[in-house]
């Protein structure tokens, strides 16, 4: 427990927030320096953008570990310094304690207990919507890999089904002019960007009760609105941001396009794709996960609403589960924790899965 918490504390201590993307150099130095002396094959690279990544690797090992070390800004809320490791009876806090440093940490420690072979990619890029690190990653190291086990929160659960993910900008045009002015209702910019807000939030609602492996109707988020000058001015222009969440085996960029779809009048719109991730397990790949998670010993639990790069592992071909300790609740907010018992938990499923991987290989 001591090793574990030792490593979090250090990892929770490097600014890795994404936004801005100024992921330090030093910490993978830290990395390379706590995994000398033990075997590994170390390669860093950049990927532009501020996107990095590390892969270690000892032996001859059939599967591969990430851990994504940025994390989001640091929630309001927080009572204490979100980069100082604060442990009490049964939770350490931190930013990134969860999400993910705590699994990075539990699988450091488990490497200071066992000399099995290894693969680890570390990666910085998760948070901002960017996949490149792990995508390159894959188009360079097309090994067979048996399996991918992607560290987030899920209660030291494997979960091998969770919703798609994809965004989207829009950019609404109206016609500048006096706002006491009638046509205001019919040629303002912003005024066009609700009506088709309130077509999509409609739409998502028709949905509410559709289940589709094991996820019920269809997550949306208008995340940004903006536009206009003054109350007694017709906005000219409006832009708005909004994510959404596809169910298991839907393609979630085709879920943008129909929502898409619903703007009053498609000329005055210009629509632009973000990000886009598929949806866990690969279509086919259920039994194959399933069956994944039973060799490795590992419970199997609920599908989950967010979104993790096990996904684009499975779209590669392998089959990929998604484990961690701590809590989705806990992600993403002030004061953010996880269990002390649950990195206990982790740190020695670690070791237990690589330690029967070296004897297989025997």
């Amino acid at each position: 427990m001591n090793r574990a918490l030792d490593h979090l504390k250090d990892l929770v201590g490097f600014d890795t927030r994404n936004p801005p993307r100024a992921i330090p150099a030093a910490l993978f130095d830290h990395l390379q320096s706590r995994l000398a002396g033990k075997d590994f094959a170390i390669e860093t690279k950049d990927h532009g953008a501020g996107c990095l990544s590390l892969f270690a690797r000892r032996g001859e090992p059939r599967l591969i570990f990430n851990f994504h070390l940025d994390t989001v800004p640091a929630a309001d809320g927080w009572s204490g310094d979100p980069f100082l490791l604060r442990v009490d009876s049964e939770r350490a806090i931190g930013l990134g304690a969860c999400d993910v440093k705590g699994a990075a940490a539990a699988m450091l420690a488990a490497l200071d207990g066992t000399d099995a072979p290894a693969a680890l990619l570390f990666t910085t890029d998760e948070e901002a919507g960017d996949d490149r690190c792990i995508r390159e990653f894959l188009h360079t190291n097309r090994q067979s890999w048996r399996g991918a086990v992607v560290a987030e929160p899920t209660n030291c659960k494997a979960v091998i089904a969770h919703r798609g993910l994809a965004t989207a900008s829009g950019l609404f045009r109206g016609i500048a002019g006096h706002g006491s002015a009638e046509r205001a209702l019919t040629d303002s910019a912003l005024h066009e960007a609700v009506r088709w807000a309130s077509r999509a939030l409609a739409a998502v609602e028709e949905e509410r009760d559709r289940a589709v492996g094991g996820l019920t109707g269809l997550r949306f988020n208008l995340g940004v609105l903006h536009g206009g000058t003054k109350s007694n001015m017709i906005a000219d222009s409006a832009q708005l941001r909004f994510g959404v969440r596809s169910r298991p085996g839907e393609d979630p960029r085709q879920v943008v396009m129909r929502l898409q779809s619903l703007a009053p009048d498609p000329a005055r719109v210009a629509w632009e794709p973000g990000f886009a991730g598929p949806s866990l397990p690969a279509p086919g790949g259920e039994a194959a996960a399933r069956a994944f998670a039973s060799e490795l010993g590992l419970p199997v639990g609920d599908a989950v609403d967010f979104w993790s790069e096990a996904a684009l592992f499975a779209e590669a071909g392998f089959p990929s589960l998604v484990f961690g300790p701590g809590s989705i609740a806990q992600a993403h907010a002030a004061d953010e924790w996880v269990a002390l018992a649950q990195l206990r938990d982790a740190e020695a499923t670690y070791r237990r899965i690589l330690d029967a991987e070296r004897a297989q290989a025997k």
